[in-house]
């Protein structure tokens, strides 16, 4: 059956999360390499707040707390200064708006209930006929569940559609759930218009 969906994670798909920045500036800091990343995304807070469980606040607190314990010292909000070096995907927003109207196209990400604001903020919510947010369903990648309502919430079968994703293990269960499967990587050098290409989509 023909693609009539395009799925889109939103961190390494529309926005890019500069990975590196991330390990700079833990090394700066004199922090190992994954500090950052694993203290905000390895925490134990992060998986029941982006299925909606918890408050932002809390979990930005541990994440700061677990830095300065790591250092031995209080450090600089390394979060917020890792945020502010993160940017759009221009390349993927320009394709993602030669793809309309002839494709439905969806966010699907795990993420706390703050996206669908982020969305509005930097002027990309527009470009989708749906937003499926982690936090506000209850439900996260890669659970099956979640595919499965993202296309029923399109009004298309799981085959007519295609995910993209950055991480391979949510890739796989899109797989899974029936859906066209792509792993993209900005931090690579992918060209994410010939990948969809390769699959049927075209822009």
């Amino acid at each position: 059956m023909p693609i009539r969906g395009v799925i889109f994670d939103y961190g390494g798909v529309i926005w890019d999360m500069r990975w590196d920045i991330a390990r700079e500036l833990s090394l700066a800091h004199g922090l190992e390499g994954k500090a950052l990343v694993e203290a905000m995304y390895r925490n134990e807070l992060w998986q029941p707040l982006e299925v909606g469980v918890g408050t932002r606040d809390v979990w930005l607190s541990a994440v700061q707390d677990e830095l300065d314990r790591q250092a031995g010292r209080a450090v600089p909000p390394l979060h917020q200064h890792w945020h502010e070096r993160q940017h759009l995907i221009t390349k993927n927003i320009d394709l993602i708006r030669r793809l309309l109207p002839a494709y439905k196209t969806q966010v699907l990400s795990n993420a706390d209930s703050t996206l669908r604001e982020k969305l509005r903020l930097i002027e990309v919510h527009d470009l989708f006929d749906d937003i499926v947010v982690s936090a506000e369903v209850g439900i996260a990648k890669p659970d099956g569940r979640i595919y499965a309502m993202a296309a029923k919430r399109i009004g298309l079968p799981a085959a007519d559609c295609v995910f993209v994703d950055d991480l391979e293990p949510n890739v796989a269960a899109a797989r899974g759930a029936g859906m066209t499967g792509v792993h993209f990587r900005v931090d690579l050098g992918h060209d994410l218009a010939a990948m969809l290409e390769d699959v049927g989509v075209r822009a």
